[in-house]
């Protein structure tokens, strides 16, 4: 059967075809805005997130603090700090007031929909015992403003990222003297805020009630494995992300389906998978963290490379950000940085000439960048 109309929205009567990335652009322009908007209906009158709507109910069973580099239970499972916050909202009448609370499990229908259709986003970030005794969050910002992208990407409820930030702060003060005590410099926690669809109704729609939570926890310190790390290009049956998809949203989806690549390449000896895009094999990421080359071009000039973020391939990572924002601050007039795509053969050209410096990976749970040591490229290792 024909369709009996074609819809033209676009300017000079041509039909839009960027629906994603424009209902994206819509909804963040719309947040902050009197009236949510929820599957494309406007609901006025709703609650805003407000941090400062935030009631304490305080543990009666405080846990002891593991010793350091103990970050595990017996069984397995991460240890988390005593408090969790959350807050829930519905499309009818937005965020209801969040509460702090004893950490403890989640109550949720079978027919939630963050258990069928993955309506679930998140954010990794860390909290610093200084060397001063002061306690850090390292650009909390930048965080809660990607969570918010990803959170609309996926037709989750948006957000004032500031009241967020606010809500991981108050986490933190009344769990980081404890978790991060003074006499522990340089330790870290784990803080991890994530969203998720609630509502029990079985149906590929957008879901009418949602939940926000922030958890703390121990994650082990990521040092860069002695003599580098070692990555295996992504084989030819996967692909983690596409344009046009949602590898520049921090979901659960990118991760769940790339874990038995990357546990077949460790058993065969490397870290991680350098995972390659298209037909001519351009470099995106090392497993899910940012990855850079530096190598000299054929003139001599001292190039930092990565992949750039305006295709919405990759995520944009904070501290992809930095590392970028550092070098051309501080390497200004000896290192060129470059957002471009790039190929796996001319990361294998520069090496063959000699003219590959190094390659390494960057992210938030690593903490600082790593250092690649091997690649291993269509069986050929390089």
């Amino acid at each position: 059967m024909a369709p009996s109309a074609v819809s033209q929205s676009a300017p000079g009567g041509e039909q839009d075809l960027d629906l994603t990335s424009s209902g994206v652009e819509h909804r963040l322009a719309e947040n902050g805005q009197p009236a949510h908007v929820t599957a494309g209906v406007s609901q006025p009158n709703v609650q805003e997130l407000d941090a400062s709507k935030l009631t304490y109910t305080f543990t009666q069973n405080p846990r002891e603090v593991p010793a350091v580099g103990v970050t595990e239970e017996a069984n397995g499972n991460t240890i988390c700090a005593d408090h969790m916050i959350t807050a829930v909202w519905s499309a009818k009448n937005g965020w209801a007031a969040p509460e702090l609370k004893p950490y403890g499990p989640l109550s949720l229908m079978p027919t939630a929909s963050v258990l069928h259709y993955a309506t679930e986003c998140f954010e990794g970030m860390k909290a610093y015992r200084g060397y001063d005794g002061k306690l850090r969050i390292f650009r909390p910002d930048c965080n809660t403003e990607r969570m918010l992208m990803s959170s609309v990407r996926i037709s989750l409820p948006s957000f004032p990222p500031k009241e967020l930030e606010k809500l991981i702060i108050a986490l933190l003060s009344v769990d980081g003297p404890n978790w991060l005590p003074r006499e522990r410099p340089g330790t870290f926690l784990y803080l991890r805020p994530t969203m998720i669809g609630t509502q029990s109704q079985l149906g590929v729609h957008a879901p009418a009630e949602a939940m926000l939570y922030i958890i703390a926890s121990f994650m082990p310190r990521m040092d860069s494995p002695p003599g580098g790390m070692k990555l295996h290009t992504s084989p030819g049956d996967m692909v983690r992300a596409w344009v046009g998809g949602f590898g520049y949203a921090k979901v659960g989806a990118n991760y769940g389906p790339s874990l038995l690549a990357t546990a077949e390449a460790r058993s065969r000896g490397f870290h991680q998978i350098l995972w390659l895009y298209g037909k001519n094999g351009e470099c995106t990421e090392a497993g899910a963290s940012n990855f850079f080359v530096v190598w000299k071009t054929p003139e001599g000039k001292t190039q930092l490379v990565t992949a750039p973020l305006d295709d919405r391939l990759i995520l944009a990572g904070v501290t992809r950000r930095s590392v970028l924002a550092l070098a051309r601050e501080r390497l200004a007039g000896e290192v060129e940085v470059v957002e471009r795509k790039y190929t796996i053969d001319e990361v294998v050209q520069a090496a063959s000439e000699g003219r590959l410096v190094e390659a390494f990976a960057a992210g938030t749970a690593v903490g600082h960048p790593f250092r690649v040591s091997h690649l291993l490229i269509n069986g050929a290792q390089n």
